[in-house]
């Protein structure tokens, strides 16, 4: 998605979006602009216009006309920010109330006039697109999507890295609350729509799409005290699940208002979309929830994607991308893991991926401000969102930035994610990483003129007889540092040659 030019003026740090995505929906009409990796988009402009289009076509069959004044001043500007950006590949994707409104070509032949070209999804097409999004942030994933919003609640089956049969149901968050006068009355309403829609057995995960699902996630979040802030890849025991959602049937709209990462919007659906949830995870019964951030919008992105690009892992993509604009390339980092990688038991290497986001991760660091980059990198590795890594792999990613920074004192956030093994495990990353950089300046023929590995009860760190001297007093601290982490000797010996692991990017 990048443009060859890049951003010269700036904009955007580097990028150029290319790519613009209008979702026209029952209670929002968002503008997001694409930029990064094509397997993992960066965001590099969100904004939205709570028009809530759908608020009366319960009622009265019709976009209300204030909802629909509000939706064209938004557009109307987006267009305008389109023009002015030089943007020209723009999708304008309209789901539930425009779909089924009396007057929602109305709305659509003004858009036209505008310059857009809009397109109507069936309630079908949006649960695939929708899946898509899920089966691009969690590979292999398997279950059902769930999709709420306004208007409809879309439910599409997943697995083989597809998406199966759809449904659309028009019981969104706006229409909710004129199934009946209250929550039993709903919960018997729902209940008896979904046994007419014949849900079933999820075979695997549930995974939620949607706003106000994700709100649910966050109160979730924040009642449980995580360190953790994006609500994206929660995953909650159908137990703890079903328990979280009869609980939020209960809870004030007041209380919830007060959360300051609830919008005021969000806060007045969430109990009624908790009754809806409730009763859909009874039917379904799913092995676990899983809330996903990656929907509609995304699932544009991935679905157009030739095969191979698919099969990328996002995590390494998302990474990449991001640290190669903070000064480490992935050729670069990819070079420094394999020459950290004689240092690991072999026991402990079956998180390579997670080992060479990290060391993205913690070269980039190394080009902040030495008073800002541990901080800066806990920050980016808990609280980026990066795509398909669990809470433990974000511990793992913050342990070897601090390892990298020869912190190994490790703030308290790490211990409540994972177990001690394991972030000692990415913290000898880390110091390995500090080892390899330090050794050359982090040139190519310093790494390929040593290399690192243990040896029986000894951690060996070789070098060619015509760059000895790089093996200063800082590197014999490094050396020594990881291997009594590695509980081991460190020795450094001069050799006439060495074996070599180095990638070549020419390959």
């Amino acid at each position: 998605m990048r443009g060859r030019n890049g951003d010269p003026g700036g904009l955007f740090s580097g990028e150029t979006p290319e790519r613009a995505i209008i979702d026209i929906g029952s209670n929002t009409v968002r503008l997001v602009l694409y930029g990064g990796s094509t397997r993992a988009p960066r965001v590099l402009l969100n904004e939205k216009v709570a028009a809530r289009l759908g608020r009366d076509i319960a009622s009265s069959g019709e976009l209300a006309q204030e909802a629909v004044d509000l939706a064209n001043r938004g557009m109307e500007r987006y267009a305008l920010v389109l023009a002015d950006l030089g943007i020209t590949r723009v999708d304008v994707m309209a789901t539930a109330a425009v779909r089924e409104a009396a007057n929602g070509q109305d709305f659509i032949d003004h858009l036209r006039a505008l310059g857009f070209s809009p397109r109507i999804l069936s309630g079908e097409e949006e649960a695939t697109t929708s899946a898509w999004g899920v089966l691009g942030a969690f590979p292999g994933a398997r279950g059902m999507v769930a999709d709420l919003g306004g208007g409809s609640l879309e439910l599409v089956e997943i697995g083989d890295d597809r998406p199966g049969s759809a449904i659309s149901l028009p019981i969104g968050t706006l229409r909710l609350p004129g199934l009946a006068g209250d929550r039993a009355g709903l919960r018997k309403a729902l209940d008896k729509i979904l046994k007419k829609a014949d849900i079933g057995k999820a075979d695997g995960s549930l995974y939620l799409v949607g706003g106000t699902l994700r709100a649910m996630a966050v109160y979730a979040m924040e009642k449980a005290g995580t360190p953790l802030t994006d609500p994206h890849g929660l995953s909650l025991a159908y137990d703890d699940a079903l328990a979280l959602a009869q609980r939020l049937t209960d809870v004030s709209e007041d209380e919830l208002r007060a959360m300051p990462r609830i919008s005021s919007m969000r806060a007045g659906m969430l109990p009624d979309a908790a009754v809806l949830m409730a009763a859909l995870l009874k039917r379904s019964k799913p092995e676990r929830v899983i809330v996903s951030a990656w929907g509609l919008r995304e699932g544009l992105l991935f679905s157009e994607l030739p095969d191979h690009a698919r099969r990328r892992d996002p995590l390494l993509a998302g990474v990449s991308h991001f640290a190669a604009q903070r000064g480490a390339p992935p050729v670069l980092a990819t070079r420094v893991a394999s020459w950290t990688v004689g240092a690991l038991p072999a026991a402990t290497r079956g998180t390579e991926r997670v080992r060479l986001a990290a060391t993205m991760l913690s070269l980039a660091a190394m080009q902040i401000e030495p008073n800002l980059r541990l901080r800066q990198g806990v920050e980016w590795a808990l609280h980026k969102r990066w795509i398909a890594i669990d809470p433990v792999g974000r511990a793992m990613l913050a342990a070897a930035i601090c390892g990298n920074g020869n912190e190994p004192a490790l703030p308290d956030e790490l211990h409540a994610l994972a177990d001690e093994d394991r972030l000692e495990e990415a913290l000898c990353w880390g110091l390995a990483t500090r080892l390899c950089r330090r050794l050359g300046g982090r040139s190519r023929t310093s790494l390929e003129a040593s290399n690192l590995k243990l040896e029986g009860d000894s951690l060996v760190l070789r070098l060619r007889r015509d760059r000895a001297a790089l093996f200063g007093v800082p590197n014999e601290k490094d050396l020594v540092l990881l291997a009594d982490r590695l509980k081991l000797d460190a020795r450094m010996e001069v050799v006439e040659t060495i074996d070599s692991l180095m990638p070549d990017p020419r390959d």
